[in-house]
């Protein structure tokens, strides 16, 4: 009697493998971009104001991460001088940056950098518009000239040094993963765990082949 034993294919499970190789190796850049987002803000953005208010708020997808340095908020009025009145501060998921509340009407630039819950940080910016603006303004500057002499100076200084470290981050904040993603990823996974289970119990349950040979005459 001549007994062959029982080989399990091994070109499904090598197939099997390469696919999950595969999925993981063009899954990994899509989780490592998904950066925090900007969700909203007020005063929004391209959108149009009475006046001036006395904070900026921004938004995000996620809690961001808060440390000296990794949060700056600039804000310029039409003609490019600073309306931020001292430090942003962090809460979970939400950036506020106090602003002087006065300004004359036009356009107001926002420039912001902060550091995404992964750890990388992230930057963008946008614009809105003032209508109305302080009217009030130039006619009390003549008589407050002298006070007001010194915080336009620590004003403009502030933002040379967080406009230079703004722009060195190249995310606009856009790039974070659809929540959909995630799930076509795990039933993907589970479908490749699936097929290799389900070929290495066929293999295991398939009857050992014999040959049997006739006894030979004599």
């Amino acid at each position: 009697m001549k007994t062959t034993a029982l080989r399990r294919p091994a070109t499904p499970i090598a197939l099997a493998a390469t696919l999950l190789a595969a999925f993981l190796v063009l899954f990994s850049p899509l989780s490592a971009s998904a950066h925090d987002a900007l969700v909203s803000s007020s005063p929004a953005a391209d959108s149009a104001v009475e006046t001036l208010p006395s904070e900026l708020t921004l938004t995000f997808s996620a809690k961001l991460i808060d440390g000296e340095g990794a949060t700056e908020v600039v804000v310029t009025d039409p003609a490019g001088e600073s309306v931020i009145d001292g430090a942003a501060t962090v809460e979970g998921a939400v950036v506020t940056q106090p602003l002087s509340g006065s300004g004359p009407a036009g356009e107001y630039r926002v420039i912001w950098k902060v550091v995404s819950s992964d750890g990388h940080p992230t930057s963008g910016e946008f614009s809105f518009t003032v209508t109305i603006g302080d009217e009030t303004t130039p006619t009390d500057e003549p008589t407050t000239a002298p006070p007001t002499a010194a915080p336009t100076t620590e004003q403009t200084a502030t933002p040379e040094a967080t406009a230079t470290s703004a722009p060195e981050s190249g995310d606009d904040g856009s790039g974070a993963t659809p929540a959909w993603i995630w799930v076509l990823a795990i039933l993907a996974v589970l479908a490749v765990i699936a097929v290799v289970v389900w070929l290495v119990l066929r293999g295991r349950r398939g009857p050992a082949p014999t040959d049997s040979h006739a006894p030979s005459e004599r």
